[in-house]
């Protein structure tokens, strides 16, 4: 194994000769030290391109629950040259002749109306959201590690957003639900892996204690890409829904050309794929535009003896083989499903409540930008087991109580426990993500952070279905997705805690770090 104690970049007034006796050699990740003495925790270069990596998440939200508007079941009303009492005590529009009655707005407002599937079935309404959820989940599984093997974080998200905006662009054209469906599942499929290298990507520019910030950022872009929809939506009204899909997918196609110009690959990354003079020279742009300067020397790189050149399953391979690696995936993405079904399925169960559906979705969005601040300013004082647990058990019990049969409780107070249980579900999700980037190595980090959200992206495949379950009983919807984030949360015990731990590069680096933390004991570590 390489010697992983010694710099990757040599500062001024640095030397190789060390008096520091034997027994107190400190064993510090390369790129870390790198990193931090070089350019700092957290510069303004940093931080403009934690911005504008993170601006992914936005799009990303978009299209995640656009289909809330866009395939919304519309309002209809009794045709007024007929008998009013002929259909106003009936409840099912499938009931009544096509002539009795009408829609409340244009046809084409809604794939529902202008498709004339109010009578088709749950199966077939929701089908475009599965569709979408299903292609998100088959892309996290095809593309999840060509971001640590051959395309990088930045090439890859560049092209993930691209391809999402064109096939965004493509849907205006659906002439039907089926062709509609393909499209979204396409959309799917090239959206799965926008959140994680974003996510990976603006957390491996900075030092170590800011990493919970940085990565807080995207999810206040994903807040606001989900408070957009409402607006979007609502000036949209008696408009066509095709125009939803122009609006949202236009700008992406401009940003994903910003982010290939603009964005620096993961000095990381160059590192552990040997790239060492592409690494060195991104560090040397980010650190003169924070105003500092050192001399850069080439000896002495670790990774020149190991180098982790991983094809596109062996990171995911590596993951299954290690003990260790592979109860630590296996607990977050069981957490991950769990909030999944929770984050995605209750904005889809929304037209479900008594309430105005661009009110509930504001209400719902708006209570994402607490729970990021939370997380934001807390991040560095949170435990992450505790913290996921506490909010995974609260998002529970506040679901099961809002359907709980024989209780009556006011629409007020129903909406009220749904936000506190959306609100502890995104919590948990945004520590949930931070935690992962911080119990797995640079060599699998995307890998792995692309596999807990395939867990989370698995939980919402089924949430469509459970929403429209629960038109006729709400503890299929908001019941069951209470017992499962509940449930789900407790697997956070076989997880070690990582506030405050500094993360490592390579896998015998951080089986190194677990020896070191057990006393160098193989008790309580599994390599």
């Amino acid at each position: 194994m390489a010697n992983l104690t010694r710099p990757l970049l040599s500062q001024p007034n640095s030397s190789d000769d060390s008096t520091e006796p034997p027994h107190l050699e400190k064993h510090l990740p390369s790129l870390d030290s790198t990193i931090e003495n070089c350019i700092g925790d957290f510069g303004w270069a940093q931080f403009l391109q934690a911005i504008l990596v993170s601006f992914a998440w936005f799009f990303d939200a978009q299209q995640t629950f656009i289909s809330v508007f866009a395939d919304a079941e519309p309002t209809w009303h009794c045709d007024a040259r007929l008998r009013k009492d002929s259909c106003d005590s009936v409840s099912d529009v499938c009931s009544l002749p096509r002539d009795s009655w009408g829609w409340d707005l244009p046809e084409r407002a809604s794939t529902i109306s202008e498709w004339a599937l109010q009578c088709a079935g749950s199966i077939i309404t929701g089908l475009p959201a599965s569709a979408f959820f299903m292609g998100c989940l088959l892309g996290g599984l095809v593309l999840a590690t060509l971001a640590d093997s051959s395309l990088g974080r930045k090439k890859m998200l560049s092209l993930s957003c691209l391809a999402m905006a064109v096939s965004t662009l493509l849907t205006t054209f659906a002439t039907n639900v089926w062709t509609y469906s393909a499209l979204r599942f396409v959309g799917g499929f090239s959206r799965a892996t926008i959140g994680t290298c974003a996510l990976v990507l603006s957390s491996e520019l900075v030092g170590k204690q800011w990493r919970g910030q940085v990565g807080v950022i995207g999810f206040f872009c994903f807040t606001l890409g989900f408070l957009s929809l409402p607006a979007i939506a609502y000036l949209n009204r008696g408009s066509s829904w095709r125009n939803l899909y122009v609006w949202t997918s236009v700008p992406t196609i401009f940003y994903s050309l910003v982010v290939h110009f603009l964005v620096h690959e993961s000095p990381r990354w160059l590192f552990v794929k040997g790239r060492t003079e592409e690494a060195i020279a991104t560090i040397k742009i980010m650190a003169q535009a924070n105003h500092k300067t050192f001399t850069v020397s080439f000896s002495h790189l670790p990774f020149e003896e190991e180098t982790w050149n991983v094809d596109l399953y062996s990171a995911i391979k590596i993951l299954i083989e290690k003990r260790w690696a592979f109860r630590r995936l296996s607990a977050v993405m069981a957490i991950g499903f769990g909030i999944g079904m929770v984050y995605y399925g209750m904005p889809l169960a929304l037209g479900n409540l008594a309430f105005s559906l661009y009110v509930s979705v504001t209400l719902n969005a708006l209570s994402e930008l607490p729970a990021s601040l939370i997380t934001f300013f807390f991040v560095g004082r949170m435990n992450r087991r505790s913290s996921i647990l506490v909010f995974t058990i609260l998002s529970g019990i506040c679901n099961i109580v809002s359907v709980l049969k024989g209780v009556t409780i006011c629409t007020t107070l129903q909406i009220g426990l749904e936000l506190v249980s959306f609100f502890s579900a995104c919590s948990a999700f945004s520590i949930l993500l931070i935690f992962t980037i911080e119990l797995f190595p640079t060599c699998v980090r995307n890998s792995a952070v692309s596999m807990v959200r395939q867990a989370l992206v698995l939980g919402g495949v089924f949430s469509p279905v459970l929403a429209a379950a629960g038109r006729g009983d709400g503890f299929l919807s908001y019941g069951v997705f209470g017992i499962v984030i509940g449930c789900s949360g407790l697997f956070v015990v076989c997880l070690p805690e990582t506030r405050g731990i500094t993360i490592c590069d390579t896998m015998d680096e951080e089986e190194h770090k677990d020896k070191t933390a057990c006393g160098g004991t193989a008790s309580c570590h599994d390599v």
